[in-house]
């Protein structure tokens, strides 16, 4: 958390680091999709803003879970699915509707979940 240029507080990133993976990647989920809404909508400030927030938090979510390596290994596969999507050449041939319901699958996990 000593980076600079943060976009998260350090309360916040502390308390990620407690959380549960679904949780963790059902909010990722909630800025992909504004990643993908606002680069539809072609408005480009608000979906670079969006994708370093999630960028940010997939930061977090590999740091929080660097001890349990199958985590680790879907979790980068997810990020880099998503810079390739965003920054690449869609080498993954990513389609933006199957991204998005790889997240909401999490959403709807942790939304069982009891708190």
């Amino acid at each position: 958390m000593d980076n600079i240029n943060r976009i998260h507080s350090k309360e916040a990133y502390q308390d990620w680091l407690t959380r549960p993976i679904t949780f963790q990647m059902s909010n990722i989920g909630s800025e992909v999709s504004r990643s993908l809404k606002w680069t539809a909508k072609n408005n480009k400030p608000r979906a670079d803003k969006a994708i370093d927030r999630a960028l940010e938090l997939f930061d977090f979510t590999i740091e929080s879970n660097i001890k349990n390596h199958a985590r680790l290994t879907e979790i980068l596969k997810a990020r880099d699915e998503f810079c390739d999507y965003f920054f690449g050449d869609n080498t993954y041939h990513t389609d933006p509707n199957k991204m998005q319901k790889y997240y909401d699958g999490f959403a709807m996990i942790d939304a069982l979940r009891p708190k």
